[in-house]
């Protein structure tokens, strides 16, 4: 169900049209991301030998969901680089602080 804050976009996926609700300022973002899905099926279809459009669907989804757990990976491994960094500079300030 929708808030009433909610806005309703139709965007097109697999040459049909869906309608879905989004928060007010977010529709190019939905536009853009069915359009990116839509490449994306299409690059599924293009590169194998699949032409249902509900598994290069699925294959397209697949292959965000790893970009997506690369990508947190990627994060927490630059989080705990920041941490170490920050340890490492705290210490060097507490020690110049102390003499």
């Amino acid at each position: 169900m929708s808030s009433p804050q909610s806005q309703r976009v139709t965007v097109e996926l697999l040459g049909k049209e869906h309608e879905f609700s989004c928060p007010p300022g977010q529709e190019n973002a939905l536009v853009a991301a069915a359009q990116h899905l839509n490449d994306l099926v299409d690059q599924m279809k293009q590169r194998s030998s699949v032409r249902n459009e509900q598994k290069a669907l699925l294959m397209a989804a697949l292959h965000l969901s790893h970009e997506l757990l690369e990508a947190q990976s990627q994060q927490a491994k630059q989080e705990q680089q920041h941490d170490s960094l920050i340890d490492k500079l705290s210490q060097y300030l507490d020690q110049t602080h102390s003499t």
